[in-house]
C-alpha cells in the first residue's frame, strides 16, 4: 500500500475492522509515520441482462443516477441514497448467480425508494414501468395507499 502523503511503498496495519460489505484498515507509513485509512471491498463481477437480451457489466453509477433523478428536490440525504444502493448491491451479490436481469435491479431499487420517499418511488416507477398516461400514475398511487 502506497502512502498518500509521501508515496512510500511500505505501511503497517494498525487496526482492521470488518463491516457488512468492506474491510476498514487503519495504516501507518513506515517512512513518514503518518496515519491513514483504507477500505477494501470484495468485487463480484455482476452481469446485467438487459430487456433486449444484451449483457453488460453492472454499473453502480447508473443506479445512482436513476435514484438521484427520482430523489431530486426531495428531503433525502446523499448518505440515505448511498446506503440504499449499498443494500441493493449487497442483495444482488448474494444471489446464486452473477447474471441478473435489469428487471430485478429495478424492483430492488423501487423497494428501497418506497421505504425512503413515496414521491421518489413514484418518479422512479413512472420511468421504470413506462407509465403511458395519468391513469397509470393513479393506479400506482392507489396501490401505494393500500399498502400503508
Amino acid at each position: 500500500m502506497k502512502c498518500p502523503y509521501c508515496s512510500h511503498n511500505e505501511t503497517k496495519v494498525l487496526d482492521s475492522r470488518e463491516s457488512e460489505n468492506n474491510v476498514r484498515r487503519r495504516r501507518e507509513c513506515l517512512k513518514c509515520s503518518k496515519r491513514f485509512t483504507t477500505y477494501e471491498k470484495v468485487e463480484i463481477d455482476l452481469i446485467v441482462i438487459k430487456k433486449d437480451g444484451n449483457k453488460e457489466p453492472f454499473d453502480r453509477e447508473k443506479v445512482l443516477k436513476g435514484m438521484l433523478k427520482a430523489c431530486e428536490k426531495r428531503p433525502l440525504s446523499q448518505d440515505q441514497i448511498n446506503q440504499s444502493i449499498d443494500k441493493v448491491e449487497l442483495e444482488l451479490k448474494s444471489l446464486k448467480t452473477n447474471e441478473v436481469k435489469s428487471h430485478t435491479i429495478g424492483e430492488k431499487v423501487m423497494k428501497y425508494l418506497k421505504k425512503l420517499d413515496k414521491v421518489a418511488y413514484i418518479r422512479f416507477a413512472s420511468v421504470y414501468k413506462e407509465f403511458e398516461d395519468v391513469d397509470s400514475f393513479e393506479k400506482e398511487i392507489v396501490v401505494l395507499q393500500k399498502r400503508r
